[in-house]
């Protein structure tokens, strides 16, 4: 069976305090991310204006079921709200080295 890895790449909103963003992303992290089935790790990346999420999960399906749950508590609209121009993509773990 292979790890999943979501890979989700934003911009922080016009005005947005990078601090403030953090703590929301603390919030979402130990409120909803970490409880889910197949959670098993999570980075969280920047280059100058560009973000990134880097969320390693056991399974595809674990991956694609907490993405459909994602939205749905406080803390996940409250991560939101400091986000835009959001793009995601789930991979497979070919090789792992």
């Amino acid at each position: 069976m292979h790890n999943a890895v979501e890979f989700v790449s934003f911009n922080l909103k016009e005005g947005a305090s990078a601090e403030d963003f953090l703590l929301a992303s603390d919030k979402m992290n130990d409120g909803f991310l970490a409880k889910q089935k197949g959670y098993v790790s999570r980075k969280l990346l920047v280059k100058d204006e560009i973000w990134a999420d880097w969320v390693l999960w056991e399974t595809m399906d674990d991956a694609l079921n907490a993405a459909d749950a994602f939205g749905k508590n406080e803390a996940d609209c409250e991560y939101m709200s400091f986000i835009e121009n959001c793009s995601m993509s789930h991979f497979l773990v070919e090789k792992s080295y």
